[in-house]
């Protein structure tokens, strides 16, 4: 159904002129341009609101924020410590509360996920448990260009197994094919002998490059090698269905595409197939089944769920923004959200498409992000003047714009003024 609706949607954009009335024409038919007033814009000095594209970076507040902050505050004040039990959400199992969102948003079970921690961090704990090297088999796929939290992350975690070089790069395929399942799996034949792990990131944070979940990781099992998947970029961003795609573990944030506040909860994923696995793991009274929790027991006794990864108990401010934005995305259908970003983002392309001053090097398979490279002598000047002009998106070194115009609060008017204005500026 999506994919007719873009054809048609393509052919459209081929018989209008490309221009301020079409856009306008755009978000009038957009089903989801009501979503847009449920966020808080930044304001310019002139008192307009910013064209906000940088939703990969940070999302937008959700108006309810403060809303579902408030009223912990209040039951705080009001219960104390019984705010555990008597809060209208109650602090106990505050996890769950977002853990069946979590589920529908990434196509999980609702045992196969729970907010914790920060993505790095949950990285760290899922290695512990899935990077299991030998002599032999000790190196980790990440993919070219990876963030640099990710590369510190498993270098780290060969270290500490006592390994060195043991950090493999995955090719990016370029800007007009990407990395394909055929690419991924010959760089298997020649290196899967050699690896341990493989953690790519579901969409590479530079380029905007979203994998082949699916078919990686069914490549990656027929290897017989361990697969997981930075979500960061991807959650919120991107059609996930990790169970039934067989993902063995994945992390991400949830301050991007989620929309959950500077350093928000993030969130982990481990198939159920794991659960009751002998895996080794770091334990905390978190992951100790509720029953037996309170009758503080020297013996560990693990959920029979991705909740045995837990550590401590839920930070229920950092996880309040979290409930605000997941309650706004399960109003909006993942078709017509995933529908309006393949959208905008490819309104987006074909504005910018026929600029010689520009290279996009984001391939097709793509979320809501392009990278756009600026063929100037000093192109960050060029960035740097974006935001006197109205606009906010991302630079990343040494000359590349991130763009993301986000479904939820985007609109095809924002797209076509960003690249009115970015165009005055080449």
């Amino acid at each position: 159904m999506i994919i007719q609706n873009l054809k048609i949607f393509y052919f459209l954009c081929k018989k209008i002129e490309m221009n301020e009335a079409s856009a306008i024409q755009l978000d009038n038919q957009d089903e989801l341009k009501a979503f847009r007033e449920q966020f808080y814009f930044p304001i310019q000095p002139n008192g307009m609101p910013y064209i906000y594209l940088c939703g990969n970076s940070l999302g937008l507040q959700p108006r309810t924020v403060a809303r579902y902050i408030h009223e912990e505050l209040k039951d705080w004040a009001k219960y104390g410590v019984e705010g555990h039990f008597k809060a209208r959400r109650p602090w106990m199992p505050y996890h769950h509360q977002a853990q069946e969102k979590l589920a529908w948003l990434v196509g999980a079970k609702n045992t196969e996920v729970v907010p914790m921690n920060s993505l790095t961090v949950n990285l760290h704990l899922l290695m512990i448990s899935f990077y299991r090297p030998t002599q032999r088999k000790y190196k980790i796929l990440i993919e070219e260009k990876a963030f640099p939290s990710d590369i510190y992350a498993v270098q780290s975690q060969a270290r500490f197994h006592g390994f060195q070089d043991a950090v493999l790069e995955l090719p990016f395929g370029g800007s007009i094919t990407g990395t394909t399942p055929e690419q991924f799996e010959n760089y298997l034949k020649q290196y899967h002998q050699e690896i341990a792990l493989i953690l790519l990131g579901g969409v590479n944070y530079y380029s905007g490059e979203a994998f082949d979940i699916q078919n990686f990781t069914k490549i990656a099992h027929q290897y017989n090698i361990t697969i997981g998947w930075d979500l960061a970029h991807a959650v919120g961003n991107i059609p996930l269905q990790l169970h039934d795609w067989g993902v063995d573990f994945a992390a991400w944030c949830s301050y991007k595409y989620l929309n959950a506040g500077p350093g928000s909860i993030a969130g982990i994923f481990i198939h159920e197939k794991h659960h009751n696995a002998r895996l080794p793991r770091l334990e905390g009274w978190w992951g100790n089944e509720e029953k037996t929790r309170f009758q503080m027991e020297k013996n560990f006794v693990p959920f029979s769920t991705a909740e045995a990864w837990q550590l401590s108990n839920p930070p229920i401010l950092a996880i309040a923004p979290l409930l605000a934005s997941l309650e706004i995305f399960f109003h909006a259908s993942h078709e017509k959200r995933i529908q309006k970003s393949q959208k905008l983002t490819q309104f987006l392309y074909d504005l910018l498409k026929e600029d010689n001053r520009l290279e996009i090097i984001t391939p097709p398979n793509r979320g809501a992000q392009l990278s756009i490279k600026i063929k100037s002598q000093n192109p960050k000047a060029i960035f740097e003047q974006l935001e006197p002009n109205g606009v906010i998106a991302d630079w990343r070194e040494p000359d590349v714009i991130r763009v993301a115009p986000a479904p939820l609060y985007n609109s095809f008017l924002d797209v076509w003024k960003f690249v009115k204005i970015l165009q005055s500026l080449l």
